[in-house]
């Protein structure tokens, strides 16, 4: 039988804080809207049941918390982002994984409160006709960090050992000669005077969880836009993403160039643990004494054993599950 299905979080963590606020809210009059913030408090009030109230405490509570545990980790954050200016050192962060996943909060979180001259976020496109002619990754390279530069890739070259094979976007010796390159290129850039840090991260979400937030999208005006005809065939095209993961950690998960999984079903404990691993790839001066910096195993997990996971799970189930 496959392994136990984990803890199901409470109604507050799966729909996230303002989402049950939201939801809470709409279900007042809409005349509300047109009365003085005094007045409005005290009609809301006065409507609420107290079951709501409790709700919208203790979501309103949790948003707060969560935002507040991962300031201390975002005031290093800055400083780590100033001792690479002082050094002329470069950054470069892949933010891979599944749709849905998390990946675009992480990044929002962690470049939050950085120095915005210093940053940037880096999410391609489709390549243009031109570009489909060129190596792959030129375009990326072309987006390479400067001397005292942080760039966060929201998806990476990776793009073409994930999405582009399993979509049929990318042919089959394409596919097979990004994998055989790939660490050779990342070898060249890594070992530029010592001067580039590369840190390869992939958001890894439960199928289930996958599905929740995906209804969410359908359903929140808000988040539709995130909707992608590749979205709407995860689910269908979950284990061939999933074999293609396999095979990632497989071909690209060497010792100087290695993969972090990030386990994101908990969108907060991702955060705080990337911010984390983040922060330890970089030895930088005023690093405080009394934050805890260790990371969290069942939230990080190093490429070479989250492949032996699935490689077990696969012998065992005939295909990886996660």
């Amino acid at each position: 039988m496959p392994p136990k299905k984990q803890k199901t979080p409470s109604d507050c963590e799966q729909q996230g804080s303002t989402a049950t606020i939201r939801k809470l809210v709409k279900k007042l009059d809409k005349d509300f809207k047109s009365q003085p913030p005094c007045e409005k408090t005290q009609k809301i009030l006065s409507v609420l049941k107290e079951k709501h109230k409790e709700e919208i405490v203790e979501a309103a509570l949790l948003k707060y918390y969560n935002s507040e545990e991962l300031k201390p980790y975002q005031a290093e954050l800055i400083k780590m982002q100033s001792h690479l200016e002082r050094t002329g050192k470069k950054m470069i962060i892949l933010f891979d994984g599944r749709d849905a996943s998390g990946k675009g909060g992480t990044i929002r979180r962690v470049a939050r409160y950085m120095n915005e001259k210093r940053y940037r976020v880096e999410a391609l496109g489709k390549p243009t006709d031109t570009q489909k002619t060129e190596l792959h990754m030129k375009r990326y390279i072309e987006r390479f960090p400067h001397a005292g530069e942080i760039v966060l890739f929201d998806r990476s070259w990776y793009n073409r050992a994930m999405v582009e094979p399993v979509m049929g976007f990318c042919t089959r010796e394409q596919y097979r000669r990004f994998l055989k390159k790939v660490t050779s290129y990342e070898q060249n850039f890594i070992l530029d005077g010592g001067k580039t840090i590369l840190l390869k991260l992939y958001f890894s979400v439960t199928k289930e969880e996958q599905a929740r937030r995906f209804e969410r999208r359908k359903n929140d005006p808000l988040r539709q836009w995130k909707l992608s005809e590749v979205d709407l065939q995860a689910q269908e095209l979950w284990d061939e993403f999933t074999e293609k993961k396999r095979t990632l950690l497989q071909k690209s998960h060497t010792k100087q160039s290695k993969w972090w999984i990030i386990r994101s079903d908990d969108k907060h404990l991702a955060r705080r643990e990337t911010m984390k691993l983040i922060l330890s790839s970089v030895k930088y001066r005023g690093r405080s004494r009394t934050l805890d910096f260790s990371i969290d195993s069942d939230i990080v997990i190093s490429g070479n054993r989250e492949l032996k996971i699935m490689n077990k799970q696969k012998k065992r189930y005939g295909t990886p599950l996660s």
